[in-house]
């Protein structure tokens, strides 16, 4: 059984060099340097930090559950480029870009629904007695994701309504203090 699970990882890492390819070398003149200026590393470090602290005790393997929630972090903070790009960039985005975006929340909301109901079964040393904080930094992170998509969620459906599923989404950025 290990096997297929190397093999599965090896096609993932083939899936992920290919994708970096495509994106660093066949595609690079897509690519909006100028308007992509958001500094994600404190955040992806915030995210290992606060991973490092609040990790729940799923497999008895610290480092691992720590890798899991930092995983969880990461995902949660992975939209915000997207969204500073769509700002930065008078706020009107491809029907391929909103759908994804759209799926991501959609997932999310179905990921939390899951943690909800696993709350009892996952568990942590606790800093304060009875008080399980890694549950409630899952569930967290996962409000946080759909605070974040929240205005442009509200954005994708009432375009969808008015123009159909293959529509341009048009956000109104003039609100926004970017």
């Amino acid at each position: 059984m290990p096997q297929v699970f190397q093999i599965i990882d090896l096609c993932s890492l083939g899936i992920l060099v290919w994708l970096l390819h495509q994106v660093l070398v066949e595609k690079q003149h897509t690519y909006q340097a100028e308007e992509d200026n958001l500094p994600v590393l404190p955040m992806v470090m915030g995210a290992f930090v606060l991973a490092m602290l609040l990790h729940g005790n799923m497999n008895g393997r610290p480092i691992f559950d720590s890798l899991w929630m930092a995983s969880l972090f990461v995902s949660t903070l992975a939209e915000l480029p997207q969204l500073w790009l769509i700002t930065r960039t008078g706020g009107r985005v491809e029907s391929l870009t909103s759908h994804h975006i759209a799926a991501k929340a959609a997932s999310r909301v179905l990921s939390g629904l899951f943690m909800w109901h696993a709350r009892n079964d996952i568990g942590c040393v606790p800093w304060i007695s009875g008080f399980n904080h890694a549950i409630w930094a899952i569930l967290g992170a996962h409000m946080l994701h759909l605070i974040l998509l929240g205005d442009f969620a509200y954005y994708y459906v009432k375009a969808v309504l008015a123009n159909g599923i293959d529509c341009r989404l048009q956000i109104d950025v003039e609100s926004c203090n970017v």
